[in-house]
């Protein structure tokens, strides 16, 4: 479990300016199909965030269990592409990418608009940057109050930019602002999303991350708070699994084998997930009648009691 997946975002640019797309979110592996943590025992938010995709789950949020319901019919027929009243494993997994892609189309396209200020379908690094800085560049960042943090952000987000522009032109396709907004989505720059990890982990600047580090990025406990026992797992994961020359510290390759797992397909395991939890004839695919016999699983949200806390709203799909 990672309790923590995302740094705090740095709110200083305020109404002048844009917030820093790649300070939103630090890049773990893969775009995540959830913000949540996925525990099997109470894994309704991550399951209903994984197939629904992030902002749909927020529109399901607003539901009455009747209304998830029904839009979750809908969608249920959308799923079955061969019409035969089962969805397969291959067809469940093929909506959970559906999703996972659409997020990030929808997240580019968020950006696009307010990047492109000349409308020539590209984006330039100056571009870029006026649009980010612009209000406090013309002073070096002598009027904030942190200056070191706004410097290192601007250096972070031109190196990433400069890796992201394949051919080096200072001006990004929209191919090229996916890879700059979303690293861990393509090959070229996976090494770039390992530097990033280890820079915003390892705090005391050696280049590698210890122990403390590690768990530090994930928990800080209150004063006299108790260390929880997922963190303790955590704990021997480092050492067992993650330190695989057992030196005591994680070094590149190694972060690079615990951020970017290669093969493993998460949209994959969730798909065999849903369909486990409920196949009730466990004929490993799965009818209408079962997905809505199960539907707090696919749609329902602890947050909001499964909808029924919440006034009605209709969305379109």
């Amino acid at each position: 479990m990672k309790l923590l997946r995302s740094l705090a975002s740095i709110c200083l640019l305020a109404a002048a300016a844009l917030s820093v797309p790649t300070q939103e979110k630090r890049v773990h592996h893969q775009a995540d199909l959830s913000d949540r943590a996925h525990d099997d025992s109470h894994g309704f938010q991550y399951d209903h965030e994984a197939f629904l995709g992030k902002e749909e789950a927020k529109t399901f949020d607003q539901l009455t269990p009747e209304e998830s319901k029904d839009k979750l019919a809908m969608i249920v027929d959308r799923i079955d592409a061969d019409k035969d009243g089962y969805i397969s494993h291959t067809e469940l997994h093929h909506w959970i990418k559906h999703r996972q892609r659409r997020y990030i189309e929808e997240n580019v396209n968020k950006h696009w608009k307010d990047y492109d200020k000349n409308q020539d379908g590209k984006i330039g690094w100056e571009e870029y940057k006026n649009t980010t800085y612009g209000f406090y560049l013309g002073e070096e960042f002598d009027d904030v109050e942190d200056k070191a943090t706004y410097r290192s952000m601007l250096t972070r987000d031109e190196r990433r930019f400069k890796t992201a522009d394949r051919d080096g032109d200072g001006i990004a396709t929209r191919e090229e602002f996916t890879a700059f907004l979303h690293p861990e989505e393509f090959d070229y720059m996976k090494d770039l999303v390992v530097q990033e990890t280890v820079e915003d982990i390892d705090t005391n600047g050696d280049g590698k991350i210890n122990i403390n580090e590690y768990i530090g990025d994930m928990f800080s406990p209150e004063s006299g708070e108790k260390e929880p026992d997922w963190v303790q797992t955590e704990r021997k994961h480092f050492h067992e699994f993650r330190d695989t020359n057992k030196d005591g510290y994680l070094d590149n390759a190694e972060v690079a084998h615990w951020v970017l797992p290669g093969e493993v397909d998460h949209a994959d395991n969730e798909a065999k997930h849903l369909i486990h939890e409920t196949d009730t004839d466990k004929d490993q695919k799965i009818t209408k009648k079962e997905i809505l016999a199960n539907w707090n699983i696919f749609v329902g949200s602890q947050v909001t009691n499964y909808g029924e806390d919440l006034t009605k709203r209709h969305d379109e799909l």
